[in-house]
């Protein structure tokens, strides 16, 4: 077998994606190269220092589920895992004030782990709760096809009441897949409530990092370092050509030759690429299938009060614009030591229609949609606050797109694809992104003669749902 240490690995693309391929290959020995053209690593899953603000804030909350398994292993690999704060309840609240809907796992096997806490949900009536019951029951069997059908048509085939589609389908699918129901497809869409729900306790617990984003992923830096790989960040790569050992990528005035390539990028950065590569049989074909992928926005309202509004982490809020609310300065500790009063970041899901109004316009439903939920915000001066749209915050999980997500292996020999847009069989999240830095880290091994698997085992189900594949 090949001595990983004599074959030398480019990455492109700094992204979760990239940052796992890189981890991987370093771990198995292989010398890394990891080039990114911004000044950070995460991608998307970034922050930045808010101007006149003296303090970092993420580009947009990020959240992981336990059966994140791949993600959580890169976690521990980087040594961050303690940054992870879990959650296992969950608290919804309605506008009017009534009492919250709080969900959470209870004494009973799985898949029934939360139903004690539905039954006891002031959120949905009898006949919501019967409906959801129902719509949950379908999944436990497995996922369904990927079909044409969108999740609003499953809705309203499996006849669901129009506030447990409101209050519970919606809020959890749109944030779960940054997508509204008429686009999403059915499979995803049962995979995140199956998931979530049904398969253990363990499987649908929420963890939130504690740290800024930039600093939980720059953590990659000095671990490939450390491997004596070697990390260029504000490096965009301009061409990428075959030599007679393998390829050659072109920065600037730099050159970076490696026996293989993985391109861990957006799939339209990549589409951007794809003009300087060999034209040969299947680059037309890629690109075909790189432009049906559609982008689906996400935006986050940033508020700095000048006292605390409620002593929640964080919270599903029903029947508004807004769909969660994150209390940062009890998520991240470093914030509480900045300020007196509280930082809230608001997420709204899938957001196109804030996407062409003003800051201002914003900040004002913000704030009007969370009095309704909190009335000491009355009492309440704003300090600062921004709002930040990320407008290509991910890929549109519409149904059908399945078939045409390229796996590692590209149509050029030695090069390899990467990113959450790839066959992974996961929807677009960070999962999804880690997950197919393994498999191309994977793909170069055997390509390069040294096989090796780096998906972390999945994590298995629990009581009852045991019983099913």
């Amino acid at each position: 077998m090949p001595d990983p240490q004599s074959k030398t690995v480019t990455v492109v693309g700094g992204g979760l994606a990239g940052i796992a391929a890189a981890c991987a290959l370093a771990d198995a020995g292989y010398r890394v190269h990891l080039l990114e053209r911004r000044p950070w690593l995460g991608g998307r899953a970034s922050s930045y220092e808010h101007p006149g603000a003296g303090e970092v804030i993420d580009n947009c909350q990020h959240v992981l589920i336990g059966r994140c398994t791949s993600l959580i292993d890169l976690y521990r690999r980087l040594a961050v895992l303690d940054s992870i704060r879990w959650y296992d309840r969950f608290t919804f609240l309605t506008p009017d004030g009534g009492p919250p809907t709080v969900i959470q796992p209870g004494w009973l096997p799985a898949p029934f782990h939360s139903t004690l806490a539905f039954l006891r949900a002031p959120a949905f009536s009898l006949a919501d709760k019967l409906a959801i019951a129902s719509g949950l029951t379908a999944f436990m069997p497995g996922l369904p096809p990927d079909t044409s059908e969108n999740f609003a048509h499953w809705l309203q085939r499996h006849h669901q009441t129009q506030r447990a589609i409101d209050r519970f389908w919606k809020p959890v699918l749109v944030s779960a897949l940054n997508e509204d129901l008429d686009r999403i497809s059915v499979h995803y869409a049962a995979k995140v409530f199956r998931e979530s729900f049904l398969l253990s306790p363990q499987s649908g617990r929420m963890g939130i990092p504690s740290i800024p984003l930039s600093e939980l992923y720059g953590a990659a830096i000095g671990y490939l370092r450390q491997r004596g790989s070697q990390v260029s960040l504000r490096t965009s790569v301009e061409s990428i050509t075959p030599t007679d050992k393998g390829w050659q990528t072109t920065a600037g005035s730099q050159t970076y030759a490696s026996d293989a390539v993985v391109l861990a990028l957006s799939f339209e950065a990549l589409t951007a690429l794809l003009p300087t590569l060999p034209q040969i049989p299947g680059t037309q074909n890629l690109a075909d299938k790189l432009a049906q992928f559609e982008h689906s926005p996400i935006t986050g309202i940033h508020l700095w009060f000048d006292r605390e509004i409620t002593d929640l982490d964080h919270a599903v809020l029903l029947d508004t614009t807004i769909q969660w609310m994150f209390n940062k300065s009890r998520l991240q500790p470093a914030h509480r030591a900045l300020s007196e009063g509280s930082y809230l970041e608001l997420v709204v899901s899938a957001s196109r229609s804030l996407v062409p109004m003003q800051r201002q316009p914003i900040v004002d439903l913000a704030l009007q949609e969370l009095t309704r939920f909190f009335p000491a915000l009355s009492q309440a001066n704003l300090i600062k606050a921004t709002v930040v749209k990320e407008v290509r915050a991910t890929w549109s999980v519409r149904p059908l797109l399945d078939p045409i997500r390229p796996t590692s292996p590209s149509p050029w020999q030695g090069l390899f694809l990467a990113g959450d847009w790839t066959a992974t069989g996961w929807p677009a999240t960070m999962e999804g992104a880690v997950r197919s830095g393994y498999l191309a880290a994977s793909a170069v091994t055997e390509a390069l003669g040294s096989s090796q698997s780096f998906l972390a085992p999945e994590l298995p189900a629990s009581g009852l749902m045991r019983l099913f594949p």
